[in-house]
Order: C-alpha cells, then sequence, then structure tokens
C-alpha cells in the first residue's frame, strides 16, 4: 500500500517503478488517492484544458467557476469518499469520418469526466509499466510524429510487406468481462473495481464510449496482448541472424505490421497474419477482411496510417527513402486551420 501523504507526481512514478519491477503485483489501497483533493484538482485542470462541450446537464466550465470550483469539487470528493457516485447519461454527438460515414462520441458531463480523470490517474502509470514499445495512441510522451518516424524507417529498412490492419467496430464491440478481467490482473481493489464497472457499464452491455478521458486507456489495456504477441515475434526473428525482420506500430486501434520484404522471410508474415487473428479471435474483436490488407511497397503500392499516404521512392541520390503525403481530408483539415490562424492576424 502506498502512503496517502505523498504528491501526485510522487505517487504516480512510485506506483510506475512498482508495477515495472515486479509484474505479478497487483495494486491494492489505492482507492483512496482518488478521493484526495490534490488528484481532483488536477483532473479538473486536464478536462478544462482539453476545452470539452457540456454534456447532457449544460454545465459548463464558466458556470463552475461563477459557482466555485473548490465546493463543486467538494461535493464529489463527497459522493467518492461516501461511494455514492453513479455516472449520469452521455451526450451522443455524430463526428464524420472517411466514406460519408459518422463516428459517435459520447459526450459525459465535466463531474463524469472529473472522477474518469481520477481513476485514469492512478490506473494510467500501472498499466503504461506494461505497455509495449509500438503502441502510440493516447500515451504520455508519445506522439503521432514519432509513430509516423516508426514506420519510416521500418520501410527504409527493407520491411516492405505491409499488413495494414482494420479491426471492425473496434470500440463498439470490446467485451466487458474480458476488459475488467485484464485490469483484475493488475489491480486487486474492489472499490476502484467497482467504480470502474459502473463508468464502463453505463454506456451499454458491450463496448466502450468515446468521448471520456478514461476510453483511451482501457482501449489499450484490452489489446495490450496483440502487442505483446507482436513484441515476441520481433524477437524471435532477430534470434535467427541477430537482425529484426519485423516492426509494427499502434495508434488506438489503427495497426501497421511491416515484415522484410524478401522472399524468405514470407514464413514470417504468414505466421503473424496467423497469430494476429488467434489474438483477437480470444478478446472477440474481428478483423475487417474487406480494410484489412498486405502491399508490397516494392511494388509502388501504398498503404495509410495516421492521415498520411506511404510510399517508398528513391531520391535524387539514388537512396531509398519515403514519401508522406497528407491524406485528401488531412489536407482540407490543415488548410482550413492555416486560414484561420491568417484570418486572426489580419
Amino acid at each position: 500500500m502506498i502512503k496517502e501523504s505523498m504528491k501526485l507526481q510522487d505517487l504516480r512514478r512510485k506506483i510506475y517503478i512498482k508495477a515495472k519491477a515486479e509484474k505479478q503485483w497487483r495494486f491494492w489501497g489505492i482507492y483512496v488517492h482518488l478521493c484526495k483533493m490534490e488528484t481532483l484538482k488536477e483532473s479538473y485542470r486536464l478536462a478544462k484544458q482539453n476545452k470539452g462541450a457540456p454534456g447532457i446537464d449544460g454545465v459548463t466550465f464558466e458556470m463552475i467557476e461563477a459557482n466555485g470550483v473548490e465546493q463543486y469539487l467538494e461535493s464529489i470528493q463527497e459522493e467518492l469518499t461516501a461511494k455514492t457516485y453513479y455516472p449520469e447519461r452521455r451526450r451522443a454527438k455524430a463526428i464524420p469520418k472517411d466514406g460519408n460515414k459518422t463516428r459517435i462520441l459520447s459526450i459525459p458531463t465535466i463531474k463524469d469526466r472529473i472522477v474518469e480523470g481520477v481513476l485514469k490517474l492512478v490506473l494510467e502509470p500501472i498499466f503504461e509499466a506494461d505497455f509495449q514499445l509500438g503502441s502510440y495512441g493516447y500515451r504520455p510522451k508519445k506522439t503521432a510524429a514519432e509513430a509516423i518516424e516508426r514506420v519510416t524507417v521500418a520501410a527504409i529498412q527493407e520491411k516492405t510487406r505491409v499488413i495494414d490492419v482494420d479491426l471492425r467496430s473496434y470500440f463498439d464491440t470490446i467485451a466487458h468481462a474480458e476488459l475488467f478481467k485484464k485490469i483484475a490482473e493488475r489491480v486487486n481493489d474492489k472499490d476502484i473495481m467497482r467504480l470502474l464497472k459502473l463508468i464502463v457499464k453505463a454506456s451499454g452491455k458491450v463496448g466502450l464510449a468515446q468521448g471520456g478521458p478514461l476510453s483511451p486507456l482501457l482501449s489499450n489495456i484490452y489489446l495490450n496482448e496483440v502487442d505483446k504477441m507482436l513484441e515476441k515475434a520481433k524477437e524471435v526473428s532477430k534470434q535467427i541472424d541477430g537482425y529484426e525482420h519485423l516492426e509494427y506500430v499502434r495508434w488506438a486501434d489503427d495497426l501497421v505490421i511491416l515484415i522484410d520484404g524478401y522472399r524468405k522471410w514470407k514464413w514470417l508474415e504468414q505466421a503473424v497474419s496467423t497469430r494476429l487473428r488467434q489474438e483477437l479471435s480470444k478478446i472477440k474483436v474481428e478483423l475487417n477482411e474487406e480494410k484489412t490488407k498486405t502491399v508490397d511497397l516494392k511494388l509502388d503500392k501504398t498503404f495509410s496510417f495516421l492521415g498520411f499516404d506511404f510510399r517508398r521512392v528513391k531520391t535524387k541520390q539514388g537512396k531509398i527513402g519515403v514519401q508522406k503525403t497528407p491524406r485528401m481530408k488531412a489536407r482540407t483539415s490543415l488548410l482550413r486551420k492555416v486560414k484561420e490562424v491568417f484570418r486572426r492576424h489580419v
């Protein structure tokens, strides 16, 4: 158990170090840290920083601050301490996707965002210690630019057979029982588990609602075994001749696997494809077979990742490089932002 008097930053660091050092350790007695005013204030700061829209109750940050933030947080603290907190219904908001489709965001109230935030602040360092190097999405000190660079380097290093993975309705199909089982492997605190189940089940019997601060962490926990399998495949390929013949990069449910393009490594591509399906089957996640594809960059093919189309090219010096072209949607968004910046300074 970790002493209650510790500052939040020190607490998170100590949790991470403990989790990293002892992979089988299950944390207990940590619910008390959710209820501390320091944790609540940090969660409120992060929620306000994200400038989210109000939830179904219509309460805004301006309204909270007009009535007093301290008083507002004290009321949440009382509910968490007495274990009388219960999440409210979320406000649905549709946002456009590629192909004239929409993704439904479920916007929690500010109060619920704060509660999800304190839970994330305590759970995140536990699972950060378990996450793999190829996972980048919504993680501390990890950026999309770094993920794109990892893909670029792999393509230059002759990993030219690319499995472009598409998961069918990933967030909507996450099985709650399997998710809670994965979290319980590291958390032995009934009050934490009770609160977590309240939040996850508030949106239905299956799936994770997108729009709150906790969902990205939970989605990474759910796919961590897939990442572990890919890390193991990297090590197996390296044991053969001392070189890695596989790379992968995952951003939430967006995953690309790059495999050595030489014919002798065709077996590795087939083996990884089979193991990927096996791991996804264990957690009841399906591949979208229509969109999941393998492309050969040596044949001048392209694949897409994080808003960019990737293509191998030869530079003027005759060296191999990778051309990254923003997709039309990303380019349109970028132009809109640039125009807005110019408008502000005219």
